[in-house]
């Protein structure tokens, strides 16, 4: 993963101070007419612009600006025991043409968005050994660079009453293919997971490539999907951030999902079953093209034509106060199976609730609960102890050791407090038993924050 200069480090004190300082300052600077800036109730912080926005809107223009701030502290545990807080934070800044309105063309959509990324992520130098990196992280928000990425450049077009859509252009697969809500800020409960152990084929936030999607509705709560996207690991490159040439592409990834969305007692669910193929060469974990240890023998790792994996998520609410269904306990799981072969994850699971309005005089806060499991593949994990004998190393101490991973294990307790409609911060605790998977480095206690707005 990419790495970033040290930071002087920011107490959780002095971010809540400039953060709200830059939210009041900017909302200030705002008309107050219909909707006014700080308002609320309003969507926004900035407000309706003195009705402007929503002027816009009837048009067929929406303009976002969204902002996601997390901040991680290491109170106990870890590879390193000095404390630390990391900053990190992203800006999406998007723009939504439905062109329909604007230009007559029926069941048709743009969509136009670009993303900022800065910080570091306590999960790097203090939780998990620097030798091999996180497998989860503890700041979901973080990665992929300190860089400003065009991340949606798409248009969509319906056909046959909208049961038929295909969307072409420049996106990511977790913005349709095994989505997930993204609330909490260990990035194992946040997200699309199957690009998070897919061993760097499948590229979520805020990296995009070139992709195609078609859509079909069976019926009002099922439909199918299938995509192709563009295998181009020049993608990731912080310097190619608005690269739109094809250069680089090495193959395809095609996902294939089903998805039902049903009722249960009035109570709404998504189920979503997925598939994933490689067209791209990748490379045994293990063995070299003779069927010997490649870490051993010195050859390279034997060459396969393909990866392949599969997702299943479950996300359904089962209760309800009184008529409010917008408030209750909702249940999910997350499961991905992957290319033994070829991927470092063979098998992840997560299970969580969350529960919205828990208390009667905060019907919009929300509480959340959820623990993970990220398998390493034995096959890789052997061909790590190889290496190591083949380098003569077998003290964890030694510099050039590699350490053995193994399992993973994530757990996270959050609150949400909504303070207005703009605005939500959770605090989080997060512990994190044998972080990277290395059995040596002490379970880890981080304390977080995520401060989620609307400009």
């Amino acid at each position: 993963m990419p790495t970033h200069p040290k930071r002087p480090a920011l107490t959780t004190a002095r971010l809540l101070t400039v953060h709200g300082a830059t939210l009041i300052t900017l909302g200030l600077a705002t008309c107050a007419n219909a909707a006014p800036a700080l308002d609320s109730e309003s969507p926004w912080m900035l407000g309706d612009w003195g009705g402007k926005r929503t002027e816009l809107s009837q048009q067929g223009y929406d303009f976002k600006l969204d902002s996601v701030v997390e901040v991680g502290s290491n109170l106990h545990g870890g590879y390193n025991h000095d404390k630390a807080t990391r900053y990190s934070d992203q800006f999406a800044l998007g723009a939504h043409m439905d062109l329909q309105k604007i230009l007559g063309w029926h069941d048709a959509e743009f969509q136009l968005t670009l993303t900022n990324r800065n910080g570091d992520n306590i999960s790097n130098d203090r939780v998990s050994d620097p030798r091999v990196g996180t497998i989860s992280s503890s700041q979901e928000v973080w990665g992929r660079g300190n860089v400003t990425r065009l991340t949606d450049l798409w248009y969509q077009q319906k056909f046959l009453d909208q049961k038929l859509s295909i969307k072409v252009g420049r996106f990511n697969e977790g913005e349709d293919f095994n989505t997930f809500p993204c609330d909490f800020q260990n990035l194992a409960f946040c997200g699309s997971q199957v690009g998070n152990w897919g061993g760097g084929i499948w590229y979520n936030w805020p990296i995009s490539q070139w992709a195609m999607r078609v859509k079909y509705q069976l019926n009002p709560e099922l439909f199918v999907q299938i995509g192709a996207f563009e295998q181009n690991p020049s993608n990731l490159e912080n310097d190619n951030n608005f690269k739109l040439s094809g250069s680089g592409t090495q193959g395809a990834v095609l996902p294939v999902e089903l998805v039902w969305s049903p009722k249960v007692n009035d109570l709404p669910g998504e189920y979503r079953l997925g598939y994933y193929y490689s067209t791209a060469d990748s490379s045994d974990v293990y063995k070299d093209s003779n069927g010997r240890y490649a870490a051993l023998s010195g050859e390279d790792y034997a060459s396969s034509s393909s990866k392949h994996g599969m997702w299943l998520t479950l996300r359904q609410q089962v209760t309800s106060l009184a008529s409010d269904n917008s408030r209750g306990l909702s249940l999910f799981a997350n499961g991905t199976l992957h290319d033994k072969k070829t991927n470092m994850i063979d098998n992840f699971v997560a299970l969580g609730a969350t529960y919205k309005g828990p208390f009667d005089a905060r019907p919009q806060d929300d509480l959340g609960l959820a623990v993970s499991r990220i398998h390493v593949n034995p096959a890789y994990r052997k061909n790590i102890n190889l290496r190591n004998q083949a380098d003569g190393v077998s003290d964890y101490n030694d510099p050039a050791f590699l350490p053995v991973q193994d399992t993973e294990y994530n757990a996270e307790l959050y609150y949400g407090v909504h303070l207005t409609n703009w605005l939500t911060v959770r605090p989080n605790l997060q512990f994190i038993r044998h972080p990277g998977g290395v059995n040596q480095v002490d379970d880890a206690l981080v304390a977080g924050l995520k401060i989620q707005s609307s400009f």
